[in-house]
């Protein structure tokens, strides 16, 4: 599934270097429209001083499996650091999908920073739900990170498609929660997880209908192909129909 679309470059990233940043960070997450699982944050660090291109890399959705795959231990050679954080559909649930966001980047950037500690975030998408002043009470809870992204972050649209280091993150995060799907569905058989990644696909809803959700479900969502009674109904904009991410 290659795609013919331009590939990214690090000439937005390199702009960074004009305003005195050196360690840059690219993030994105994958999983958002997921039914089942984790949503996962992946973060490339590089050194805008010294960093080259890399080829082949695309956002995660326009490659095939084996191409990311492929790109996996490239990627994690071309970087100065990187992580992939997670946060499960449990926390998805208790928290929200954007504090889960959140929780699953604050975990990424923990990992990073055990390397190198970036001075700017670049995110993909146009709002940012990384920075910990925007958390809220979240992390009020001994059991979670307690302190999260420092860096100040700057978001941009299309920047999976744009910018190296954040296509270079999405296709780590995206590598890793597939694997997990493949490895939850050996004990999940019923919904085709290896295929589907727990996405919204009318399979899995169907197997939803058919034999109920499991702990790896998240329960705060509509799931089957009808809401179950009480069901909370998701927030309008939510995108839980797409297979990728």
């Amino acid at each position: 599934m290659s795609s013919t679309a331009k590939a990214p470059t690090l000439r937005y990233e390199r702009t960074f270097a004009a305003s005195g940043h050196r360690i840059l960070a690219g993030c994105d997450e994958v999983g958002r429209g997921a039914l089942a699982g984790p949503v996962s944050v992946g973060l490339v660090a590089v050194d805008l001083a010294a960093v080259r291109s890399l080829k082949g890399v695309r956002d995660s959705k326009l490659l095939s499996v084996a191409d990311r795959n492929a790109l996996v231990p490239q990627i994690k050679k071309w970087a100065l650091a990187w992580g992939v954080g997670h946060a499960t559909a449990a926390e998805i649930d208790l928290h929200g999908l954007t504090a889960a966001l959140r929780l699953a980047g604050t975990r990424a950037w923990d990992q990073v920073c055990l390397t190198v500690r970036p001075d700017v975030v670049l995110l993909d998408g146009n709002y940012n739900w990384l920075s910990p002043e925007q958390q809220g009470s979240l992390f009020d809870d001994p059991d979670q990170p307690a302190a999260g992204c420092t860096a100040p972050v700057h978001t941009r649209i299309k920047a999976d498609m744009q910018c190296l280091s954040v296509a270079a993150a999405s296709v780590l995060a995206k590598v890793e929660r597939d694997a997990m799907m493949v490895e939850f569905a050996a004990a999940n058989p019923h919904y085709s997880w290896e295929i589907n990644k727990g996405y919204a696909t009318g399979a899995h809803r169907a197997a939803i209908d058919v034999h109920g959700p499991t702990p790896l479900h998240r329960m705060s969502w509509r799931l089957g192909s009808k809401p179950r009674p009480g069901e909370p109904v998701p927030a309008p904009g939510d995108d839980l129909s797409t297979v990728g991410g």
